[in-house]
């Protein structure tokens, strides 16, 4: 606003002194025609001219000197330089035919040159100079500038009102969205908002139905899971209670009977210790990635020490386990949860396997990376399950996972634990003819 005030008064003030310099130009033009043919320039009187000169003089309260070709003053009408010489740059520039124009607005005066030839040679002969106050001026800015103010603060109220009410239109959309979003509460689960008003406020809907898709995942996933791990553990114990029920019914428990029930419940002890156990494993997984312990670990020493542990299960099974190491590698690990990572593949290439299979675990390293293959002779999995194994609880064949001791934990923990160190898990496999899993890890940990 500021700005735009400067400008009206600066374009006012200009546009006036240009227009009385216009005016005042054209009216000593008038008089110069009557000066170079009267020969008054040249020093012959004429009561005509210096009548017109003093009415020029009074029209705009102002002076009017004329100068003749010895820049030598012949007239004054304050009568004060009169025979005085005058060299001015004003006065030389008029003499080389230039009409100058020279404003003074601290002492507030205008001053024009119009210089004077002869009607015949075209010769300069003299010069005209006029000096008149420009108070007026001066008094047009500062009304003008009254004016400014006052149409100023009225523009600025107007905008400050138009802009609140566009702003409380755009706005609305938005208020929409907020009041949307409250509305659901307990039941955001279950909704979705569309607001189309504006770009943004699609855009906004869109990512917040977005957003609860991914939390209804999470939620579902959430249920299912706390779901799944009630059932994992009242199983066992419900086991446990139907066996010591039925010993506890009975009076005189024959022996065989009594080491029998007391195995079983052994075993599902054992079980449950398991599911307590792995879950424990996968919780540290989901920790943030600043509990990980990164160390410079040989690989090829730490698969064969999997292998070395594992061997008795697949003994007892007469499955061969065989390991192929091509180059020797150190890698940036954390060698606990890798090491629960590889184990849990090889424990279930040995436990889904047929008897006397084989599981061949196979090493090997490029530039970046090292690789680990683990594949085995055993039932396979079906196309349609590969998606979901590394679920947390997801079994194939549940029943089947039940006998040998299963939990429906190991590959999500494998999961974890791989993309804690940012590599890669893949599966390949074809129903009844065997399983291969991959896993990528990056030689160097960056965090």
């Amino acid at each position: 606003m500021s700005l735009l005030k400067f400008g009206i008064l600066e374009n006012y003030e200009t546009q006036t002194v240009n227009q009385r310099a216009a005016t005042i130009r054209s009216q000593c033009q008038l008089i110069v025609s009557q000066l170079c043919e009267s020969d008054y320039i040249r020093g012959q009187a004429s009561d005509l001219i210096e009548s017109e000169l003093s009415q020029l003089g009074a029209l705009y309260s102002g002076r009017v000197v004329i100068v003749n070709g010895n820049f030598r003053i012949i007239k004054d009408t304050y009568g004060i330089d009169e025979d005085k010489v005058i060299v001015a740059e004003e006065v030389i520039q008029c003499f080389q035919g230039t009409d100058t124009t020279n404003y003074n607005r601290r002492d507030e005066f205008l001053e024009v040159t119009v210089p004077v030839r002869d009607s015949v040679t075209k010769d300069m002969t003299g010069a005209m100079i006029i000096s008149v106050p420009t108070t007026d001026i001066r008094e047009g800015k500062e009304a003008l500038s009254s004016t400014v103010l006052v149409l100023q603060i009225a523009l600025t109220l107007v905008v400050l009102a138009v802009a609140f009410y566009v702003a409380r239109l755009l706005v609305k959309p938005f208020g929409k969205v907020t009041a949307s979003m409250e509305e659901m509460q307990g039941s955001f689960m279950e909704e979705e908002i569309s607001i189309p008003d504006y770009t943004e406020t699609r855009l906004l809907s869109e990512a917040y139905n977005r957003m609860l898709k991914r939390m209804k995942v999470q939620e579902d996933s959430r249920q299912e899971f706390v779901s799944n791990v009630s059932h994992e553990l009242k199983t066992p114990l419900t086991s446990m209670k139907v066996l010591a029920d039925s010993l506890l019914a009975q009076e005189e428990v024959p022996n065989e009977l009594y080491k029998e029930f007391m195995g079983d419940i052994a075993e599902e002890i054992d079980r449950e210790n398991k599911i307590i156990t792995d879950l424990l494993s996968l919780v540290k997984m989901d920790k943030k990635s600043s509990d990980i312990t990164i160390k410079e670990t040989n690989i090829n020493d730490l698969i064969e020490l999997i292998l070395k542990r594992l061997r008795p299960i697949a003994a007892k099974r007469e499955i061969e386990l065989v390991l192929d190491s091509f180059k020797p590698i150190l890698a940036e690990v954390d060698e606990t949860k890798l090491t629960l990572a590889l184990s849990n593949l090889v424990e279930n290439g040995i436990k889904y396997n047929k008897e006397k299979g084989w599981v061949h675990v196979s090493l090997n390293i490029d530039n970046k990376f090292f690789y680990v293959k683990v594949e085995d002779s055993g039932m396979g999995i079906p196309q349609e399950d590969q998606e979901n194994i590394f679920e947390r609880f997801y079994r194939v064949d549940k029943s089947h996972s039940r006998e040998i001791g299963g939990t429906g934990l190991g590959l999500a923990i494998t999961r974890s634990a791989v993309l804690m160190h940012h590599g890669a898990v893949r599966v390949y496999s074809k129903e009844g003819e065997g399983t291969t899993f991959t896993v990528r890890i990056p030689l160097k940990y960056v965090p």
